[in-house]
């Protein structure tokens, strides 16, 4: 890890930091408590947003992902992670909870031999 990337990993919030933060610049309507349907359609909506760069990068870069590119990307990405956020929060979960629950789900699948293929129960 270079200096500058040790600066940035010193100064990264947690998860669950992040949430709480973003949570305060939450401003959307909420048809019932607990329902995370707007936060589901804005997380759809920008994952289709950073789908449309890469698909630019390949169509108009030769494949290749320019600095440009690269930072709107950031951008992008940050708008998925509020979104993603935003629906934890609707649903009483946090974004560590979620975390760890991905991890034990990936290794499990790990020591099993069966992180390819397909279907969410394997």
């Amino acid at each position: 890890m270079t200096s500058s990337e040790e600066e940035i990993y010193q100064q990264c919030l947690t998860l669950n930091d992040y949430q709480y933060a973003a949570r305060k610049t939450a401003m959307f309507p909420r048809p019932d408590e607990g329902f995370p349907a707007y936060p589901a359609l804005g997380l759809a909506g920008e994952a289709g947003e950073v789908c449309e760069h890469i698909k630019k990068a390949i169509r108009d870069d030769s494949g290749q992902i320019t600095d440009e590119r690269r930072q709107a990307l950031k951008k992008e990405l940050g708008d998925v992670m509020w979104y993603l956020a935003a629906m934890c929060s609707e649903l009483g979960l946090t974004m560590g909870e979620v975390a760890v629950a991905n991890m034990d789900k990936l290794a499990d699948r790990k020591e099993r031999g069966v992180l390819q293929g397909s279907g969410d129960e394997r």
